[in-house]
């Protein structure tokens, strides 16, 4: 009974219920675990009804300016936008700045935006492990617009691209002659690039428009029924903002007239269960009791030479299935 309320309480966007609903998805014990899951089987007819959308960029082309920017006109024409901001966790320590609502200080004031920040932790791609099923609470919530904003280190950003309907690359105004620098795996994933700060220097940008939009010709399309567009926008002045809706407004069109849309959601959700089933495997078999009493031994009989990672992790697997 107390997991309906709660989910009578995010259904209506009460934010405290939102915390306590997703402090629930992210945490590792076990009993909360199953508590989030039966959470989000009560919530899921509610579900599906946003625009997910994902922003990557190397760090300092302003992705938080331009999603402050963004999810403020997005509210603004009536619209309920939930940003998801991966913040990257050091290795070593383990810890996150968790800043993002500094960051978007007028966006997070909203009334009809909600920022959740999350540690991305060890996950590939920079991707907080269960920000899929956070997209799924804030859908449930009402939120209509989900953004959900990667590290943009360098990792791999195949995760991101396999969560969203809709994936942004934002590059930056003067990297006319840094186009040789750009992954070809990225470009390959998005479905718009958005080249910020055009103010400082609008000649580059045109040079780095015309690149871009050359280096997307040679790339093989994603889709058959969308031309990735190459916009630009200053977001620190509210530059190209409004093309930007429009933009992602004629992609969800086209796309769920050809049936594109509902066919990828649904690849998603396989890629979903797949990413999830191989986490819970590594967890159930590094919690086995005959893998954790040898793991040490044989970690540190690799680390110095000792026997091989293969030999090691063969070892493993024959204890874990006796």
């Amino acid at each position: 009974m107390e997991l309906h309320t709660l989910a009578d309480n995010i259904r209506k966007g009460n934010i405290r219920a939102m915390g306590k609903g997703i402090t629930l998805i992210e945490s590792k014990k076990p009993e909360h675990a199953q508590k989030a899951a039966q959470l989000l089987d009560i919530l899921l007819p509610h579900t599906g009804n946003s625009l997910r959308v994902g922003i990557t960029g190397v760090p300092g082309v302003g992705k938080s300016t331009f999603i402050e920017a963004f999810g403020s006109y997005l509210t603004a024409q009536g619209h309920k936008v939930a940003v998801l901001a991966v913040d990257p966790s050091s290795q070593i320590t383990g810890g996150s700045i968790l800043g993002d609502k500094t960051r978007m200080e007028e966006l997070s004031r909203d009334p009809n935006a909600f920022i959740r920040p999350s540690p991305a932790g060890d996950t590939l791609g920079g991707v907080a492990r269960r920000t899929r099923e956070t997209m799924l609470l804030c859908e449930a919530a009402g939120y209509n617009i989900i953004i959900v904003e990667t590290v943009g280190v360098g990792q791999s950003e195949t995760t991101v691209a396999s969560m969203v309907d809709f994936f942004m690359l934002l590059q930056l105004a003067t990297a006319g002659d840094e186009l040789q620098g750009i992954k070809k795996g990225v470009m390959e994933l998005a479905d718009a690039i958005i080249i910020n700060k055009s103010d400082i220097d609008q000649q580059k940008t045109a040079l780095a428009r015309q690149q871009y939009e050359n280096a997307l010709h040679i790339l093989r399309p994603k889709s058959s029924n969308w031309i990735v567009p190459v916009l630009t926008v200053s977001a620190l002045r509210n530059e190209g903002v409004s093309a930007v809706w429009e933009m992602l407004d004629s992609f969800r069109t086209t796309m769920q007239q050809s049936g594109e849309f509902d066919e990828a959601r649904k690849h998603q959700s396989v890629d979903w269960m797949w990413a999830l089933l191989m986490d819970d495997l590594k967890g159930l078999f590094l919690n086995h009791k005959d893998v954790k009493g040898i793991f040490p031994q044989l970690q540190e009989a690799v680390s110095q030479g000792i026997t091989t990672p293969s030999a090691a992790s063969r070892r493993l697997l024959d204890v874990f299935r006796r």
